[in-house]
């Protein structure tokens, strides 16, 4: 059996790998529902993120995020194993914010140690990078359980820092008090965040783009970008015209490596609570002296 018979890697569409990524890198992205009021689409597939950005700018109703039911999962499963893949890994996005992770369990169960469900404890771009790193490995012609004991091993070293342009739809989506979102407009506050335990936490506060620019080259700096592991880019919106500006003003720490730097939309997950005009960089950090 070729390598890439041996393991079939599975994610949803939280980690927003397009449909297009998914085929190249051989991989199978599942989904999630998104709704406008009664209107359903499936994320990625009858809904792309530029259809999700016109339809959040032009609404006053929030979209809502559905997780992918057990059913869908046990579904997956049976149509990978039964297309000759001894192994099953499933990539979810954090269990902190979504109950996908509890119902691929659920449907594992059935499968007799032929699926594995791991939790990234991220969303997003850092999910995908996850994913993309596990693909790295697969290619490697790791086993199953090779595979899985590094990614578990590599997981903590994952990282998303993001900025917010706006805290509109933070205050729409019930994260954040109307008083708090009408001061910080007011005073141009954009906040910093990352994924820390699988939540969302907010890191740091600038006034103005160009601050909240520098906040997040500092954040990314401390840590240290490890250019031998995927790194990824990421903006929301219909324009990457922010993203393009903070990379530009943070040239010195890409330079000689802008090759490396891949961008993509951030889609519904994500979007829904960040409103356009967000960017965010995802890496693995830099191995410390003496780390294998």
């Amino acid at each position: 059996m070729e390598l890439s018979k041996k393991v079939r890697i599975l994610t949803d569409s939280g980690s927003d790998i397009s449909q297009n990524q998914a085929r190249e890198w051989d991989i199978r992205v599942i989904p999630l529902s998104v709704s406008f009021g009664d209107q359903e689409y499936l994320d990625g597939v009858t809904l792309s993120n530029r259809e999700f950005y016109e339809k959040l700018v032009e609404t006053s109703v929030l979209p809502k995020t559905s997780q992918i039911p057990p059913y869908g999962y046990e579904q997956e499963f049976i149509k990978a194993l039964r297309a000759g893949y001894e192994h099953v890994i499933c990539f979810t996005l954090s269990s902190g914010v979504s109950g996908s992770y509890q119902s691929a369990c659920l449907a594992a169960k059935k499968f007799d140690g032929q699926v594995t469900v791991i939790d990234t404890k991220q969303f997003c771009i850092s999910q995908l990078i996850i994913v993309e790193r596990a693909v790295q490995l697969r290619d490697q012609g790791l086993s199953a359980q090779e595979l899985i004991s590094r990614i578990r091993e590599e997981l903590p070293q994952a990282h998303v820092i993001a900025v917010f342009d706006t805290l509109e739809y933070l205050k729409l989506g019930g994260r954040l008090s109307a008083a708090g979102a009408f001061a910080g407009h007011l005073l141009s506050i954009k906040p910093v965040l990352t994924i820390e335990k699988g939540k969302v936490k907010i890191i740091g506060r600038a006034r103005g783009s160009k601050n909240s620019h520098n906040q997040l080259m500092r954040a990314v700096e401390e840590l240290g970008i490890d250019w031998e592991r995927p790194v990824c880019l990421g903006y929301t919106g219909l324009s990457d015209l922010v993203l393009t500006k903070y990379v530009k003003d943070s040239q010195a720490l890409y330079e000689g490596h802008e090759n490396c730097l891949k961008s993509v939309t951030v889609g519904a997950t994500i979007g829904t609570y960040a409103g356009p005009g967000a960017i965010a960089v995802a890496f693995f950090e830099k191995k410390r002296q003496g780390e294998g």
